[in-house]
């Protein structure tokens, strides 16, 4: 056994860390989260070919035959590209149920769920710990029978150091030399900090040193990624993740903190690619249904966006506000806020971005107005600079190619609404009708026949919509409709503002449609 020094210095001979993702097992665990078969092959097939984890934990065994046709879709897709030996399911010590399950199924690799404590040995199971041990090797013995692997998590270890380690010692001393191979050690409750974990850990490698650990966090006290990094300083060589901390209750440590907290602070390696951290987790947003805070590190809307004016301006002088989380590395880029804290270099590096030059003096009107629109709260996207800009200063740029010569729209209880719309397109007048499930919905669908059939252009998909009512309760309180848009591999948000919904949100169509035809997207 090695001395406490050479634990301490072990995690920095073996730097690599494997990521095992358990998005699609212990994520769904997420309170109103369920995700259809298709949709766990799609985020399967991302993880494992696009960002690159090294293991994925795609299900529960004999949930329902939904999960069996889950893990049998994801199954044949790795094994077609020889990469089954990266899927794993959550198995129960169960005799051959479990086993025969996923087996059935195509996957060769058993996660198996054994107790981690005392308390759960006896009270859930009713066994002593000689017992469930000879449960557990019966089921070993039969998975080496069907030809899988085992990894085997002691569920409520963490307790199980706490409150009766000897249990955890005993359990350990007669699984240790069998084929495990990795012991995975949860903290399920999410109940200790860092300063335990380490402790734990060392006197786990102390007694099992060639033992491969898995460390498994629960965010209940939001330190779930603190003490995933405490488990690795301490000789962890496996980190379980979900993307976005998707998991039950407070869920789990995330995929795209964990693997840069690992890189910048520990110099660790793992196989991710951080590049595409962004998109895996805007599809589990999509597919679970759980918004991203703005504010989530890495892949939050907000965290590449500098609202201080100070901030803009230092970047502008040899990034003196930048770390080494650059929005490049994960496949976005930096955006400067406009609001009333932006200044004029945020509002000079937005223009900038778009090609406008300004003169001081109208610089000096420009970020007056854009003040005042942030001291109302209003959201000003880049794309609004040039109507801004145009507003301001009375002339006609950007030149609006689309114009709203007319509109009318009617709604009558019991009748679908009607719009009856006439625009200008590049100098060039058009009229359409339609019915819609809506005033808004009926006034694109007219403009939508107008792009087919008078010119044989496609029109923008709308990705979301959104309404906003500043506080007060008022009547003519001003709507602002903020619409995202997206046109093949483009994405583009506008805002419109008015005391009328529908017409704040065909201000933003119009502003949408100039932007496009300015672009010549069209």
């Amino acid at each position: 056994m090695g001395t406490d020094e050479q634990i301490r210095e072990a995690p920095f001979l073996h730097p690599f860390v494997e990521i095992m993702d358990s998005t699609l097992r212990d994520g769904e665990q997420t309170s109103g989260v369920s995700f259809l078969p298709h949709e766990k092959l799609m985020i399967a097939r991302m993880l494992i070919n696009d960002i690159n984890v090294d293991r994925v934990e795609v299900a529960s065994a004999r949930v329902s035959d939904g999960e069996k046709a889950a893990v049998k879709l994801i199954c044949a897709f790795a094994e077609k590209e020889d990469k089954l030996d990266r899927i794993e399911v959550l198995g129960f010590v169960d005799g051959k149920l479990s086993l025969d399950w996923i087996h059935g199924c195509g996957c060769r690799n058993i996660n198996l769920l054994a107790k981690g404590s005392l308390k759960h040995c006896r009270q859930q199971l009713h066994k002593t710990a000689d017992e469930h041990v000879d449960d557990i090797m019966r089921s070993l013995d039969y998975a080496e029978h069907l030809g899988m692997g085992v990894n085997l998590y002691l569920e409520d270890w963490s307790k199980g150091m706490l409150e009766s380690p000897d249990y955890v010692y005993h359990v350990m001393d007669k699984l240790y030399h069998t084929n495990i191979r990795r012991f995975m050690l949860p903290d399920t409750l999410g109940i200790t900090n860092p300063l335990q974990v380490i402790e734990f850990f060392r006197k786990m490698r102390k007694r099992y040193p060639d033992a491969h650990f898995d460390f498994h966090a629960h965010n209940d006290y939001d330190l779930a990624v603190s003490n995933s990094l405490a488990a690795v300083l301490c000789g962890a060589k496996g980190i379980h993740v979900t993307v976005n901390g998707l998991g039950e209750r407070c869920g789990n440590a995330p995929l795209a903190s964990v693997q840069v907290i690992l890189k910048d602070q520990f110099k660790a390696q793992t196989h991710i690619k951080e590049d595409k951290l962004n998109d895996i987790s805007r599809m589990v947003e999509e597919y679970s249904g759980i918004a991203i805070a703005p504010n989530q590190p890495i892949v939050g809307d907000n965290v590449f966006t500098q609202v201080a004016g100070v901030h803009a301006d230092g970047d502008n002088k040899d990034n003196l506000y930048c770390n080494e989380l650059v929005p490049e590395r994960f496949g976005r880029s930096r955006e400067y806020a406009l609001g009333k804290n932006s200044g004029k270099a945020n509002i000079a590096l937005n223009l900038q971005k778009l090609g406008l030059e300004l003169t001081p003096d109208q610089m000096a009107k420009v970020t007056r107005r854009i003040t005042e629109l942030g001291e109302r709260k209003e959201i000003v996207t880049q794309e609004d600079l040039p109507y801004i800009v145009n507003d301001v200063l009375k002339h006609t740029t950007p030149e609006e190619k689309v114009k709203l010569i007319s509109y009318m729209v009617t709604s009558t209880y019991g009748l679908k609404p009607i719009a009856s719309i006439k625009v200008e397109i590049r100098g060039k007048q058009y009229a359409a009708e339609s019915t819609g499930d809506g005033q808004y919905d009926a006034f694109v669908k007219a403009l939508r026949k107008i792009f087919k059939t008078n010119l044989d252009r496609t029109f923008p998909i709308l990705a979301n919509y959104a309404v906003t009512i500043p506080p007060g309760g008022r009547t003519d309180a001003l709507v602002q409709t903020v619409i995202t848009w997206r046109h093949g591999d483009k994405m583009i948000r506008t805002r419109g503002l008015d005391a009328d919904q529908t017409e704040a949100a065909i201000k933003a169509t119009l502003r949408m449609l100039n932007i496009y035809e300015d672009e010549s997207n069209f």
